[in-house]
């Protein structure tokens, strides 16, 4: 049924048809009976321990939805009627922000990809938290992704995720640094390990202020080196980061496509594997001592398996969520369990970073 009122919303532009979609979640997310309905319905009870601990938080799966879809924390409670482990928001940033110009978001139906340049479009952080604060059903974890304001220059980027954190931090269950979106001037110079190291010292430091033992994640590039990647796991684990977020969006275009000239970010299939490499390097770094939440390019149970594997402890869905609907979580799990099975595990905290223990 998803397959034809995606072939009607993709006729629309692709921003028009996503504000479609968050105001029907948003609807939805009013029906408090139905939305519990309709969780109970996508997390049928499994032939496998599915859930999954990650820096204090319970997780009932590994399948959660990625910042980027739910900017402004306005279909929250919808979108955890489809089932989802938990929901991140965001990016937000403490002053509204119209974004980019538009055109902005793009869809690349044959890579199974899209390419947005949105720039941070949000209504700001304390609007955010009003939303935030009326909840009143809490099924699980809420992740609340930060970042600057575009008109901040680079030098003062600490004091917007700084204000981020005072206005956001006590309503959500973990924070997200976003210091890898490449859609704002410069961001991505946050990630180099001196500038790092100030923005997350500081971060944690306000944290520890205003909502003591919050778990703080980073959110990286898929496009760093590998000794980038090992100088972003040594900075967070001297910095005490609950984990990291491996990836965002890719600047890199590995295809021939009309639209792949246009600027921002690629996400969906083709960031797939770029995400599984940062994943397996962040992993063999720490030793598996450093939790990482993986997200590129997963569509199917395999995809999600595979980053298991890699060194994910969950997994986040963005792209192929606007590509294979609602029913989506419900598929993967069901398809998981077969996976497991076939290599003799119980549970998906056995699959996390297999891939790195020698095989019986």
């Amino acid at each position: 049924m998803y397959s034809l009122l995606r072939a009607l919303l993709f006729l629309l532009s692709a921003e028009r048809a996503h504000r479609l979609g968050m105001a029907a979640l948003r609807l939805l997310g009013h029906l408090s009976g139905l939305c519990r309905r309709l969780r109970a319905r996508a997390l049928a009870p499994a032939t496998y321990d599915a859930s999954v601990r990650v820096a204090g938080l319970a997780f009932e799966h590994p399948v959660a939805l990625a910042a980027g879809l739910d900017k402004e924390a306005e279909a929250v409670d919808g979108l955890f009627a489809l089932g989802f482990s938990a929901v991140e928001v965001g990016t937000l940033t403490p002053r509204p922000q119209p974004g980019n110009p538009r055109p902005r978001l793009f869809r690349l139906p044959e890579h199974r990809a899209l390419i947005n340049r949105m720039g941070f479009n949000n209504h700001g952080a304390p609007s955010a938290a009003e939303r935030l604060r009326a909840r009143t059903w809490q099924p699980a974890p809420v992740g609340v992704n930060i970042g600057k304001n575009k008109d901040t220059p680079l030098e003062r980027a600490v004091d917007d995720y700084v204000a981020c954190v005072d206005a956001l931090a006590p309503l959500g269950d973990y924070v997200v640094v976003n210091a890898s979106s490449p859609n704002t001037p410069g961001l991505r110079q946050l990630q180099e390990p001196e500038h790092l190291t100030a923005l997350l010292r500081a971060v944690q430091a306000r944290l520890a202020q205003v909502a003591p033992g919050k778990p703080l994640f980073l959110k990286i590039a898929p496009d760093l080196t590998p000794e980038a990647v090992d100088e972003v796991v040594d900075v967070a684990r001297a910095c005490g980061l609950a984990g990291l977020i491996a990836t965002n969006t890719t600047i890199a275009r590995p295809f021939e496509h009309p639209v792949a000239k246009e600027a921002g970010g690629l996400s969906g299939a083709p960031v797939r594997e770029a995400a599984n490499a940062v994943i397996r390097r962040a992993y063999a770094r720490s030793g598996g001592a450093l939790p990482i939440i993986g997200v590129g390019g997963v569509f199917t149970a395999e995809d999600v398996y595979e980053k298991l594997r890699a060194g994910a402890s969950v997994v986040q869905v963005y792209t192929g969520f606007i590509y294979e609907g609602p029913g989506m979580v419900r598929r993967l799990l069901a398809g998981l369990g077969p996976l497991l099975a076939r290599d003799g595990l119980g549970s998906v905290r056995e699959a996390i970073g297999a891939d790195h223990r020698p095989r019986a």
